[in-house]
């Protein structure tokens, strides 16, 4: 089954309704994405109806679209307000790319890089379909390595479990930036925030999360 846009926009905010009442969304700026950026435009027509429930979505080649509640938390920790540029690992759909490049307002842009091959290609169909080309760059390649000549970076955003923290990645957050990634303890995964300061690292946990693993 298949809704109009009146349907989708009301299911919409009730989704943020309930992340608020829920305690997840906070961020004014990321309350406003979420309410801007349509959720069910990303995702293929056979699961729209899911849209905005608060889960996540297997969508298509092992991946997922992760569930509203964990891009606002991602997107509230790096506080895409005091962002300009963002580096995404991931880019799945290309949904978490435009809400974030929604909360950081005009002028802003997220570069998202993307492994698969047609997933980069689905999600940069994505983007450009919804108005987001000016404010978000998909790219094909290998997210370990980030997109050096677009570096330094104010934030990095990594969609998907790693062992470890990618070195090229921190190489190119600036100093003062901020990165949040999920890794990998033993059989579980706890998202990370991490500061750059004073040529140093920061770790910070958050909560427990499951994501797919770092290709």
């Amino acid at each position: 089954m298949d809704y109009d846009e009146e349907s989708y926009a009301a299911a919409r905010r009730g989704m943020v309704e309930e992340l608020k009442a829920e305690g997840y969304l906070h961020d004014p700026d990321v309350e406003r994405a979420l309410l801007a950026v349509p959720r069910h435009k990303f995702l293929p027509r056979y699961i729209r109806q899911y849209a905005y429930n608060d889960s996540p979505l297997a969508v298509m080649r092992g991946q997922t679209i992760s569930a509203p509640h964990m891009v606002s938390l991602m997107c509230e920790l790096i506080k895409p307000a005091q962002a300009k540029k963002v580096l995404e690992v991931g880019s799945g759909t290309g949904y978490h790319a435009c809400v974030c490049a929604e909360a950081m307002g005009g002028g802003g842009v997220v570069f998202s890089v993307e492994v698969d091959p047609y997933l980069s290609l689905y999600a940069a169909i994505n983007v450009v379909n919804n108005g987001y080309s000016r404010s978000v760059k998909v790219y094909r390649g290998n997210g370990r390595e980030g997109l050096p000549r677009h570096s330094p970076f104010d934030a990095v955003l990594v969609t998907a479990a790693a062992d470890s923290v990618p070195p090229a990645l921190l190489n190119q957050l600036r100093e003062g930036g901020v990165m949040v990634i999920p890794l990998r303890e033993g059989d579980e995964q706890v998202l990370y925030r991490i500061f750059k300061l004073g040529g140093e690292t920061r770790m910070e946990p958050v909560t427990p999360v499951l994501f797919v693993p770092l290709k």
